[in-house]
């Protein structure tokens, strides 16, 4: 339970209560391929590609070709979070704090849902027929290495390239989460005279969230090492997979057991899973 309510007491000066800056939305559940499940684990199949043959002689045999099949495993996990009001609470505050209480909630599963989608980007997944070998992030072939720098026209064209090369239907939307830091540095490296520079500054200031092919997303929480800096995450829609058992539930009732004080309570149950290696590149950067 809040003990911080008693924060909020009536002062003249003061009859709203303020919710501090945080992010509020999702800001990554938008950009990755969303499905629902019905139990804790989930399987999601794939079909490789094959190759045509030259046709034989007249009347030769029908070729036959083992069209190769992929999975990837999905495991959902619940969340829930609680907090109660106090009925004297409320009657010491010029404003109901329920609502309040419910939108900050909704907010933190927010970015644990953000979370959940990174974690699974650049974690382990699992494939197999019963999804149980551990398939680790290809660090030989989706990364690129910082070189001392931060985000750089050059990473982005490189990243890019790794798309085109993996054959990644370009139909398909791509996508890059960065750092405020790493738009700050994107602008630095670039030359007022260049011809990226009026781009990339309209993107700086938010007027614009495409360049390079990539639609950005700033997201603060990308994953820091000390040794390869900040890494920055780029991808293709299909690459990466929410699964949802139960979207974001909100509860407001009252609680009998404790003196009727109004409980606010949120539940959600989902998962994450990084569909195939070659839709997911990791720009590593150095920042401050």
């Amino acid at each position: 339970m809040s003990f911080e309510v008693t924060e909020a007491m009536v002062q003249q000066y003061n009859s709203n209560i303020a919710l501090v800056c945080q992010q509020k939305m999702s800001r990554l559940r938008q950009a990755v391929r969303v499905e629902s499940i019905h139990a804790e684990f989930e399987y999601f199949d794939q079909i490789g590609p094959t190759e045509a043959q030259p046709r034989g002689g007249r009347h030769s045999d029908t070729p036959l070709m083992s069209t190769p099949h992929m999975r990837r495993r999905v495991t959902s996990v619940p969340y829930n979070w609680a907090d109660m009001v106090d009925n004297p609470d409320k009657l010491r505050m010029l404003a109901d704090p329920t609502s309040p209480y419910v939108q900050n909630a909704v907010m933190a599963f927010n970015r644990t849902m953000d979370a959940v989608i990174v974690n699974a980007m650049v974690g382990t997944a699992y494939t197999g027929k019963e999804g149980g070998t551990p398939v680790a992030f290809d660090t030989t072939n989706q990364v690129i290495a910082h070189n001392s720098s931060g985000l750089t026209i050059a990473k982005l064209i490189a990243a890019r390239e790794k798309f085109w090369k993996n054959e990644v239907d370009e139909s398909i939307p791509l996508y890059i989460a960065v750092t405020a830091a790493q738009l700050k540095d994107l602008l630095g490296t670039t030359q007022v005279t260049s011809a990226d520079y009026n781009s990339v500054k309209a993107l700086v200031q938010g007027e614009i969230n495409t360049f390079m092919g990539f639609n950005f997303i700033r997201y603060e929480k990308l994953p820091y090492d000390a040794t390869t800096g900040r890494d920055v995450l780029a991808w293709a829609k299909d690459g990466v997979l929410l699964a949802l058992a139960e979207d974001i539930t909100t509860r407001v009732t009252e609680r009998p057991d404790k003196n009727y004080s109004t409980q606010v309570y949120v539940e959600m149950d989902l998962g994450a899973v990084r569909m195939e290696e070659k839709k997911v590149v990791k720009i590593q950067c150095t920042e401050a």
